[in-house]
């Protein structure tokens, strides 16, 4: 079983941690264990539950009204959301829930499900990248187990390679694009996502992965002359520096222009030189691809 703190539960159900406190002293859905040191925690089942709490009040329900429900009930009324917002939320929430109960089978059903009604391109807009942000600070804090995180990311790399596979366009553009993630960043699937996006738009892809030492893209990159040079930071390991790999690429490419989106990205303040163009928004990467 997970063991969660109340900033966990704020970061996984949008609710925040004073408010959780409040709903926990007035009423009865919550009762978190303590800690020798009086902190509070939260099991599996209390997690569960204040997602489909947040859920529901999110879109309507009050509180109070929601203390009195059953689990059945409850279940009832998230099912009952016809919002599409809501029923995405709903999704991301169940794809939680698979994930800390180790429930992989349905994890992938309903990733299957998806992907079948809405293809692979909303799937990973609407769902997966919304599952991924939120249970990434969990795994940047080790709130969950490192089987989890490998059994789902593999769940998601493999939905994520099919669609690369099965993509196509009219279009031929004779613009190549170097994908890559640095030395210490393993975190892969924004970058097959970017892969995804590339492909099914006619660009030409140059596929390195993850963890790849610049020496080794500065080689491939004289004998493949890519246009672009790109990397999706997410969450990259403690030595990573961002300031001395911004340094340290556009001096061994100091022609090449290089674009940089993820989560490190939008953190960034400090000015950059005018060949790094960081892309902050999903919507900043589709108007830059669609300008190759």
């Amino acid at each position: 079983m997970n063991v969660f703190t109340i900033k966990d539960l704020e970061n996984l159900s949008g609710i925040k941690a004073h408010t959780i406190r409040i709903w926990e002293q007035r009423y009865q859905f919550l009762k978190p264990s303590r800690t020798d040191t009086n902190i509070r925690y939260y099991s599996n089942d209390e997690l569960k539950k204040v997602l489909n709490i947040a859920l529901l009040n999110k879109y309507g329900f009050k509180i109070s009204h929601i203390d009195k429900m059953g689990e059945a009930e409850v279940n009832d009324k998230i099912l009952s959301l016809t919002q599409m917002q809501a029923q995405q939320e709903r999704i991301v929430n169940d794809l939680i829930k698979c994930m800390v109960d180790l429930d992989m089978e349905n994890f992938e059903e309903i990733l299957d499900k998806y992907i079948l009604s809405r293809g692979i391109e909303r799937s990973i807009t609407q769902i997966i990248f919304p599952f991924l942000e939120k249970i990434g600070v969990l795994w940047l804090t080790n709130h969950i187990n490192p089987a989890q995180e490998h059994l789902v990311s593999n769940i998601v790399r493999q939905k994520l390679i099919v669609g690369i596979e099965g993509a196509s366009s009219s279009l031929s553009i004779n613009k190549s694009v170097l994908l890559f993630l640095p030395e210490g960043e393993y975190h892969e699937m924004g970058l097959l996502f970017i892969y995804y996006l590339l492909k099914s738009r006619g660009v030409p892809v140059i596929y390195l992965g993850a963890n790849i030492p610049l020496q080794d893209v500065e080689y491939v990159a004289k004998l493949k002359k890519p246009a672009y040079l790109y990397t999706h930071l997410t969450c990259c390991g403690q030595n990573f520096n961002l300031d001395k790999f911004i340094n340290g690429i556009t001096k061994k490419f100091p022609t090449t222009p290089i674009v940089l989106s993820g989560r490190l990205s939008q953190a960034y303040e400090k000015k950059i030189p005018a060949q790094i163009n960081f892309k902050k928004s999903y919507q900043e990467v589709v108007e830059f691809i669609a300008s190759i």
